[in-house]
């Protein structure tokens, strides 16, 4: 028997057949849209963890003052803790790094009209747009200029400018910090969280001089929160981490015995940390689907051994008419091969619709790509093939006498 008759048959025996094969065919629609649906969410999950990572930035150190014991045995020695604009000044002369860039921040209330709100206000300098990837939507970034003559300038994100300017252009316009008015020169292309938990979108950022004369009130001005700073592209970061503390413990006259009065945190461990996580959530998403589509595979071994039974005196006829056993074995193996390729195909079409609609919520976009979908139909075949095997196998060692003499 050639391929092509052999097709033939099964899609024939499929159609005498329809209420067995639909109900055979269910546990296989089943599996598969769990197997495809299941690994687009997964690959989704991947792409937007990878978004989120790429908008934090690559290769960033933080550096915060405060170190596990460093605080209480300062304070003992009259000394508190801290980190200054010249600190980040001597980091930027590093060969380690690319750069490191001073950060003020603090919550205050935004006024514009008649709209106002608390939000979280940022003293930068201009290094920080490049190391965190920030891009602009209108207008542009903080300047060097703004930063040395502490201009009241500010570089908003694209909810605050919708809230704030609704239907106009914000460039040019004022907001009010604490009733300090600074004038929109720039707005944030983007969304979504970052390493301290804001909202991109709903980011305010100044000239850290500017945050230092007219915003954070403090009796030390060249006091920073924090810094960050970004390791060489294609460098040894944790020989940057080392110079570093090595240049930060010679300027705050640190001893050799006494620990540090700053900490490091590297945020590129934590970028991996949430790949690995994510790659091993996609896997277990992947078993999940495979193992409804396990069950749809016995399920299928099951009604094929009930078909050989019904079909012992049909394998007779054709054994004592010349088939040989391999045209059984390749027929009934056939059958259950098409069974699982037409219930794979129908999967992957219920997979694509609920995909479609998750992305349609606009909460989350799960795509059903062809690398899936193939897996999918590649694994229905694998099913077809395993399952029937058994039972195809079974057909084709019956005795022809036997299977005549069956009633």
């Amino acid at each position: 028997m050639i391929l092509f008759q052999v097709v033939i048959e099964a899609f024939r025996s499929m159609r005498a057949n329809r209420l067995r094969t639909i109900l055979t065919m269910l546990g296989i629609v089943i599996g598969i849209t769990s197997v495809a649906l299941l690994l687009a969410v997964g690959d989704s999950m991947q792409r937007f963890i990878g978004k989120e990572l790429e908008q934090l930035g690559t290769n960033l150190v933080f550096i915060a003052p405060g170190g596990d014991r460093a605080q209480a045995q300062r304070m003992r020695n009259g000394a508190m803790p801290s980190l200054t604009m010249q600190d980040a000044e001597s980091l930027n002369t590093l060969t380690s790094l690319s750069g490191a860039a001073p950060v003020l921040q603090g919550s205050f209330k935004l006024t514009a009209g008649n709209e106002s709100t608390a939000k979280t206000v940022f003293g930068v300098t201009p290094a920080m747009f490049s190391m965190r990837n920030w891009r602009i939507d209108k207008g542009s970034a903080l300047s060097d200029a703004d930063v040395r003559s502490g201009a009241r300038m500010a570089v908003i994100g694209r909810k605050l400018a919708d809230q704030f300017f609704y239907k106009q252009d914000p460039l040019g316009q004022f907001i009010r910090i604490e009733n300090v008015a600074f004038q929109v020169v720039g707005v944030l292309y983007g969304e979504g969280r970052q390493v301290d938990g804001g909202d991109l979108s709903e980011y305010v950022l100044v000239p850290i001089t500017a945050a230092s004369a007219h915003l954070v009130r403090s009796q030390f001005p060249n006091n920073v929160h924090y810094i960050m700073a970004q390791g060489k592209s294609g460098g040894n970061l944790s020989e940057g981490i080392e110079d570093i503390s090595e240049i930060l413990r010679d300027r705050h006259r640190i001893r050799a015995e006494d620990p540090d009065d700053f900490r490091i945190e590297n945020l590129a461990s934590f970028a991996e940390t949430a790949r690995t996580i994510s790659a091993a959530l996609a896997t277990m998403l992947g078993l999940i689907g495979a193992i409804s589509l396990l069950v749809g595979g016995i399920g299928i071994m099951n009604i094929m051994l009930v078909s050989v039974t019904e079909r012992t005196r049909e394998i007779g006829i054709r054994m004592a008419i010349g088939a040989r056993p391999r045209d059984l074995l390749l027929q009934f193996l056939t059958e259950a091969v098409v069974i699982c390729l037409v219930g794979g195909l129908v999967g992957v079409g219920l997979a694509a619709g609920a995909a479609a609609a998750i992305t349609a919520t606009g909460k989350f976009e799960v795509i059903i790509n062809l690398q899936a979908a193939l897996v999918a139909c590649g694994f229905a075949s694998l099913v077809g093939i395993f399952f029937g095997y058994y039972p195809a196998r079974r057909a084709s060692r019956l005795q022809p006498v036997d299977c005549l003499r069956f009633e």
